[in-house]
């Protein structure tokens, strides 16, 4: 049925989907875990210094049949985490893989195993990202040197393979990179901020569909609750 009114402005920030990417050990998955009733669906070792509710994926199965716990919509839980979406993928290259009884997608001719990987991994975030929870993709970055018209450069994306990548570009509201910022303080030292970049930059992935965030912010789950909630108060005045 064609629609009679437009959609509105979602003021809630448990229905944001993002990809947040940095360095190791830089916070993300402390960020995270900050995020209201936040559920992991942990793919890799790491979280051992966080009290955190997870569940180990150690597998493409596993996370299927946790999507169908979460879909089922009998727990709490306001936002999920999975914790690190690269391994998520690399489960779906092993699924499928084993399912065509090969080592390796390129054994199958014509890219037909890449397609199905492919198809498949963005059926199962897009189901995610349809529910009525936040969700938050954590991975880790890497410098990818890129040829333009003008020259090469260097550029800071997730490490995840492009294609999935790309699925995830085109998906997500938020693509967060988190760096370090030196400022130098009265005495002329320099201190290290833990920061995010919500905006595109030719040196680095990021985006921010809202438009609701500074270009820089600390990495800080309650500030980046905190400027999203303002944004609305401030509307409503």
């Amino acid at each position: 049925m064609l629609p009679k009114e437009k959609t509105k402005t979602v003021n809630d920030i448990n229905s944001l989907t993002a990809l947040i990417y940095g360095p190791s050990k830089i916070g993300k998955s402390t960020f995270c875990s900050r995020a209201e009733k936040a559920l992991f669906l942990s793919t890799e070792p790491g979280l051992n210094s966080l009290e955190v509710f997870k569940i180990d994926i150690k597998n493409w199965e596993d996370l299927l049949n946790a999507c169908k716990e979460i879909e089922a919509g009998e727990h709490e839980f306001k936002t999920i985490v999975i914790d690190t979406i690269d391994n998520a993928y690399q489960m779906c290259r092993d699924y499928f893989c084993k399912k065509n009884n090969v080592e390796h997608e390129s054994d199958i001719a014509w890219g037909k195993c890449y397609a199905l990987i492919n198809a498949e991994f963005q059926r199962v975030i897009n189901k995610l990202a349809f529910l009525p929870y936040g969700l938050i993709l954590v991975s880790h970055s890497m410098d990818k040197e890129v040829e333009s018209r003008t020259g090469k450069y260097t550029k800071t994306i997730p490490t995840i393979p492009e294609k999935a990548r790309q699925i995830l570009i085109g998906l997500v509201d938020l693509i967060l990179f988190c760096d370090i910022e030196l400022k130098t303080d009265e005495n002329k030292n320099q201190i290290q901020y833990r920061i995010m970049r919500t905006k595109p930059n030719v040196g680095y992935d990021a985006g921010d569909r809202t438009g609701i965030f500074p270009d820089t912010m600390p990495l800080s789950y309650p500030e980046f609750k905190k400027v999203f909630y303002n944004h609305f108060n401030k509307e409503k005045k």
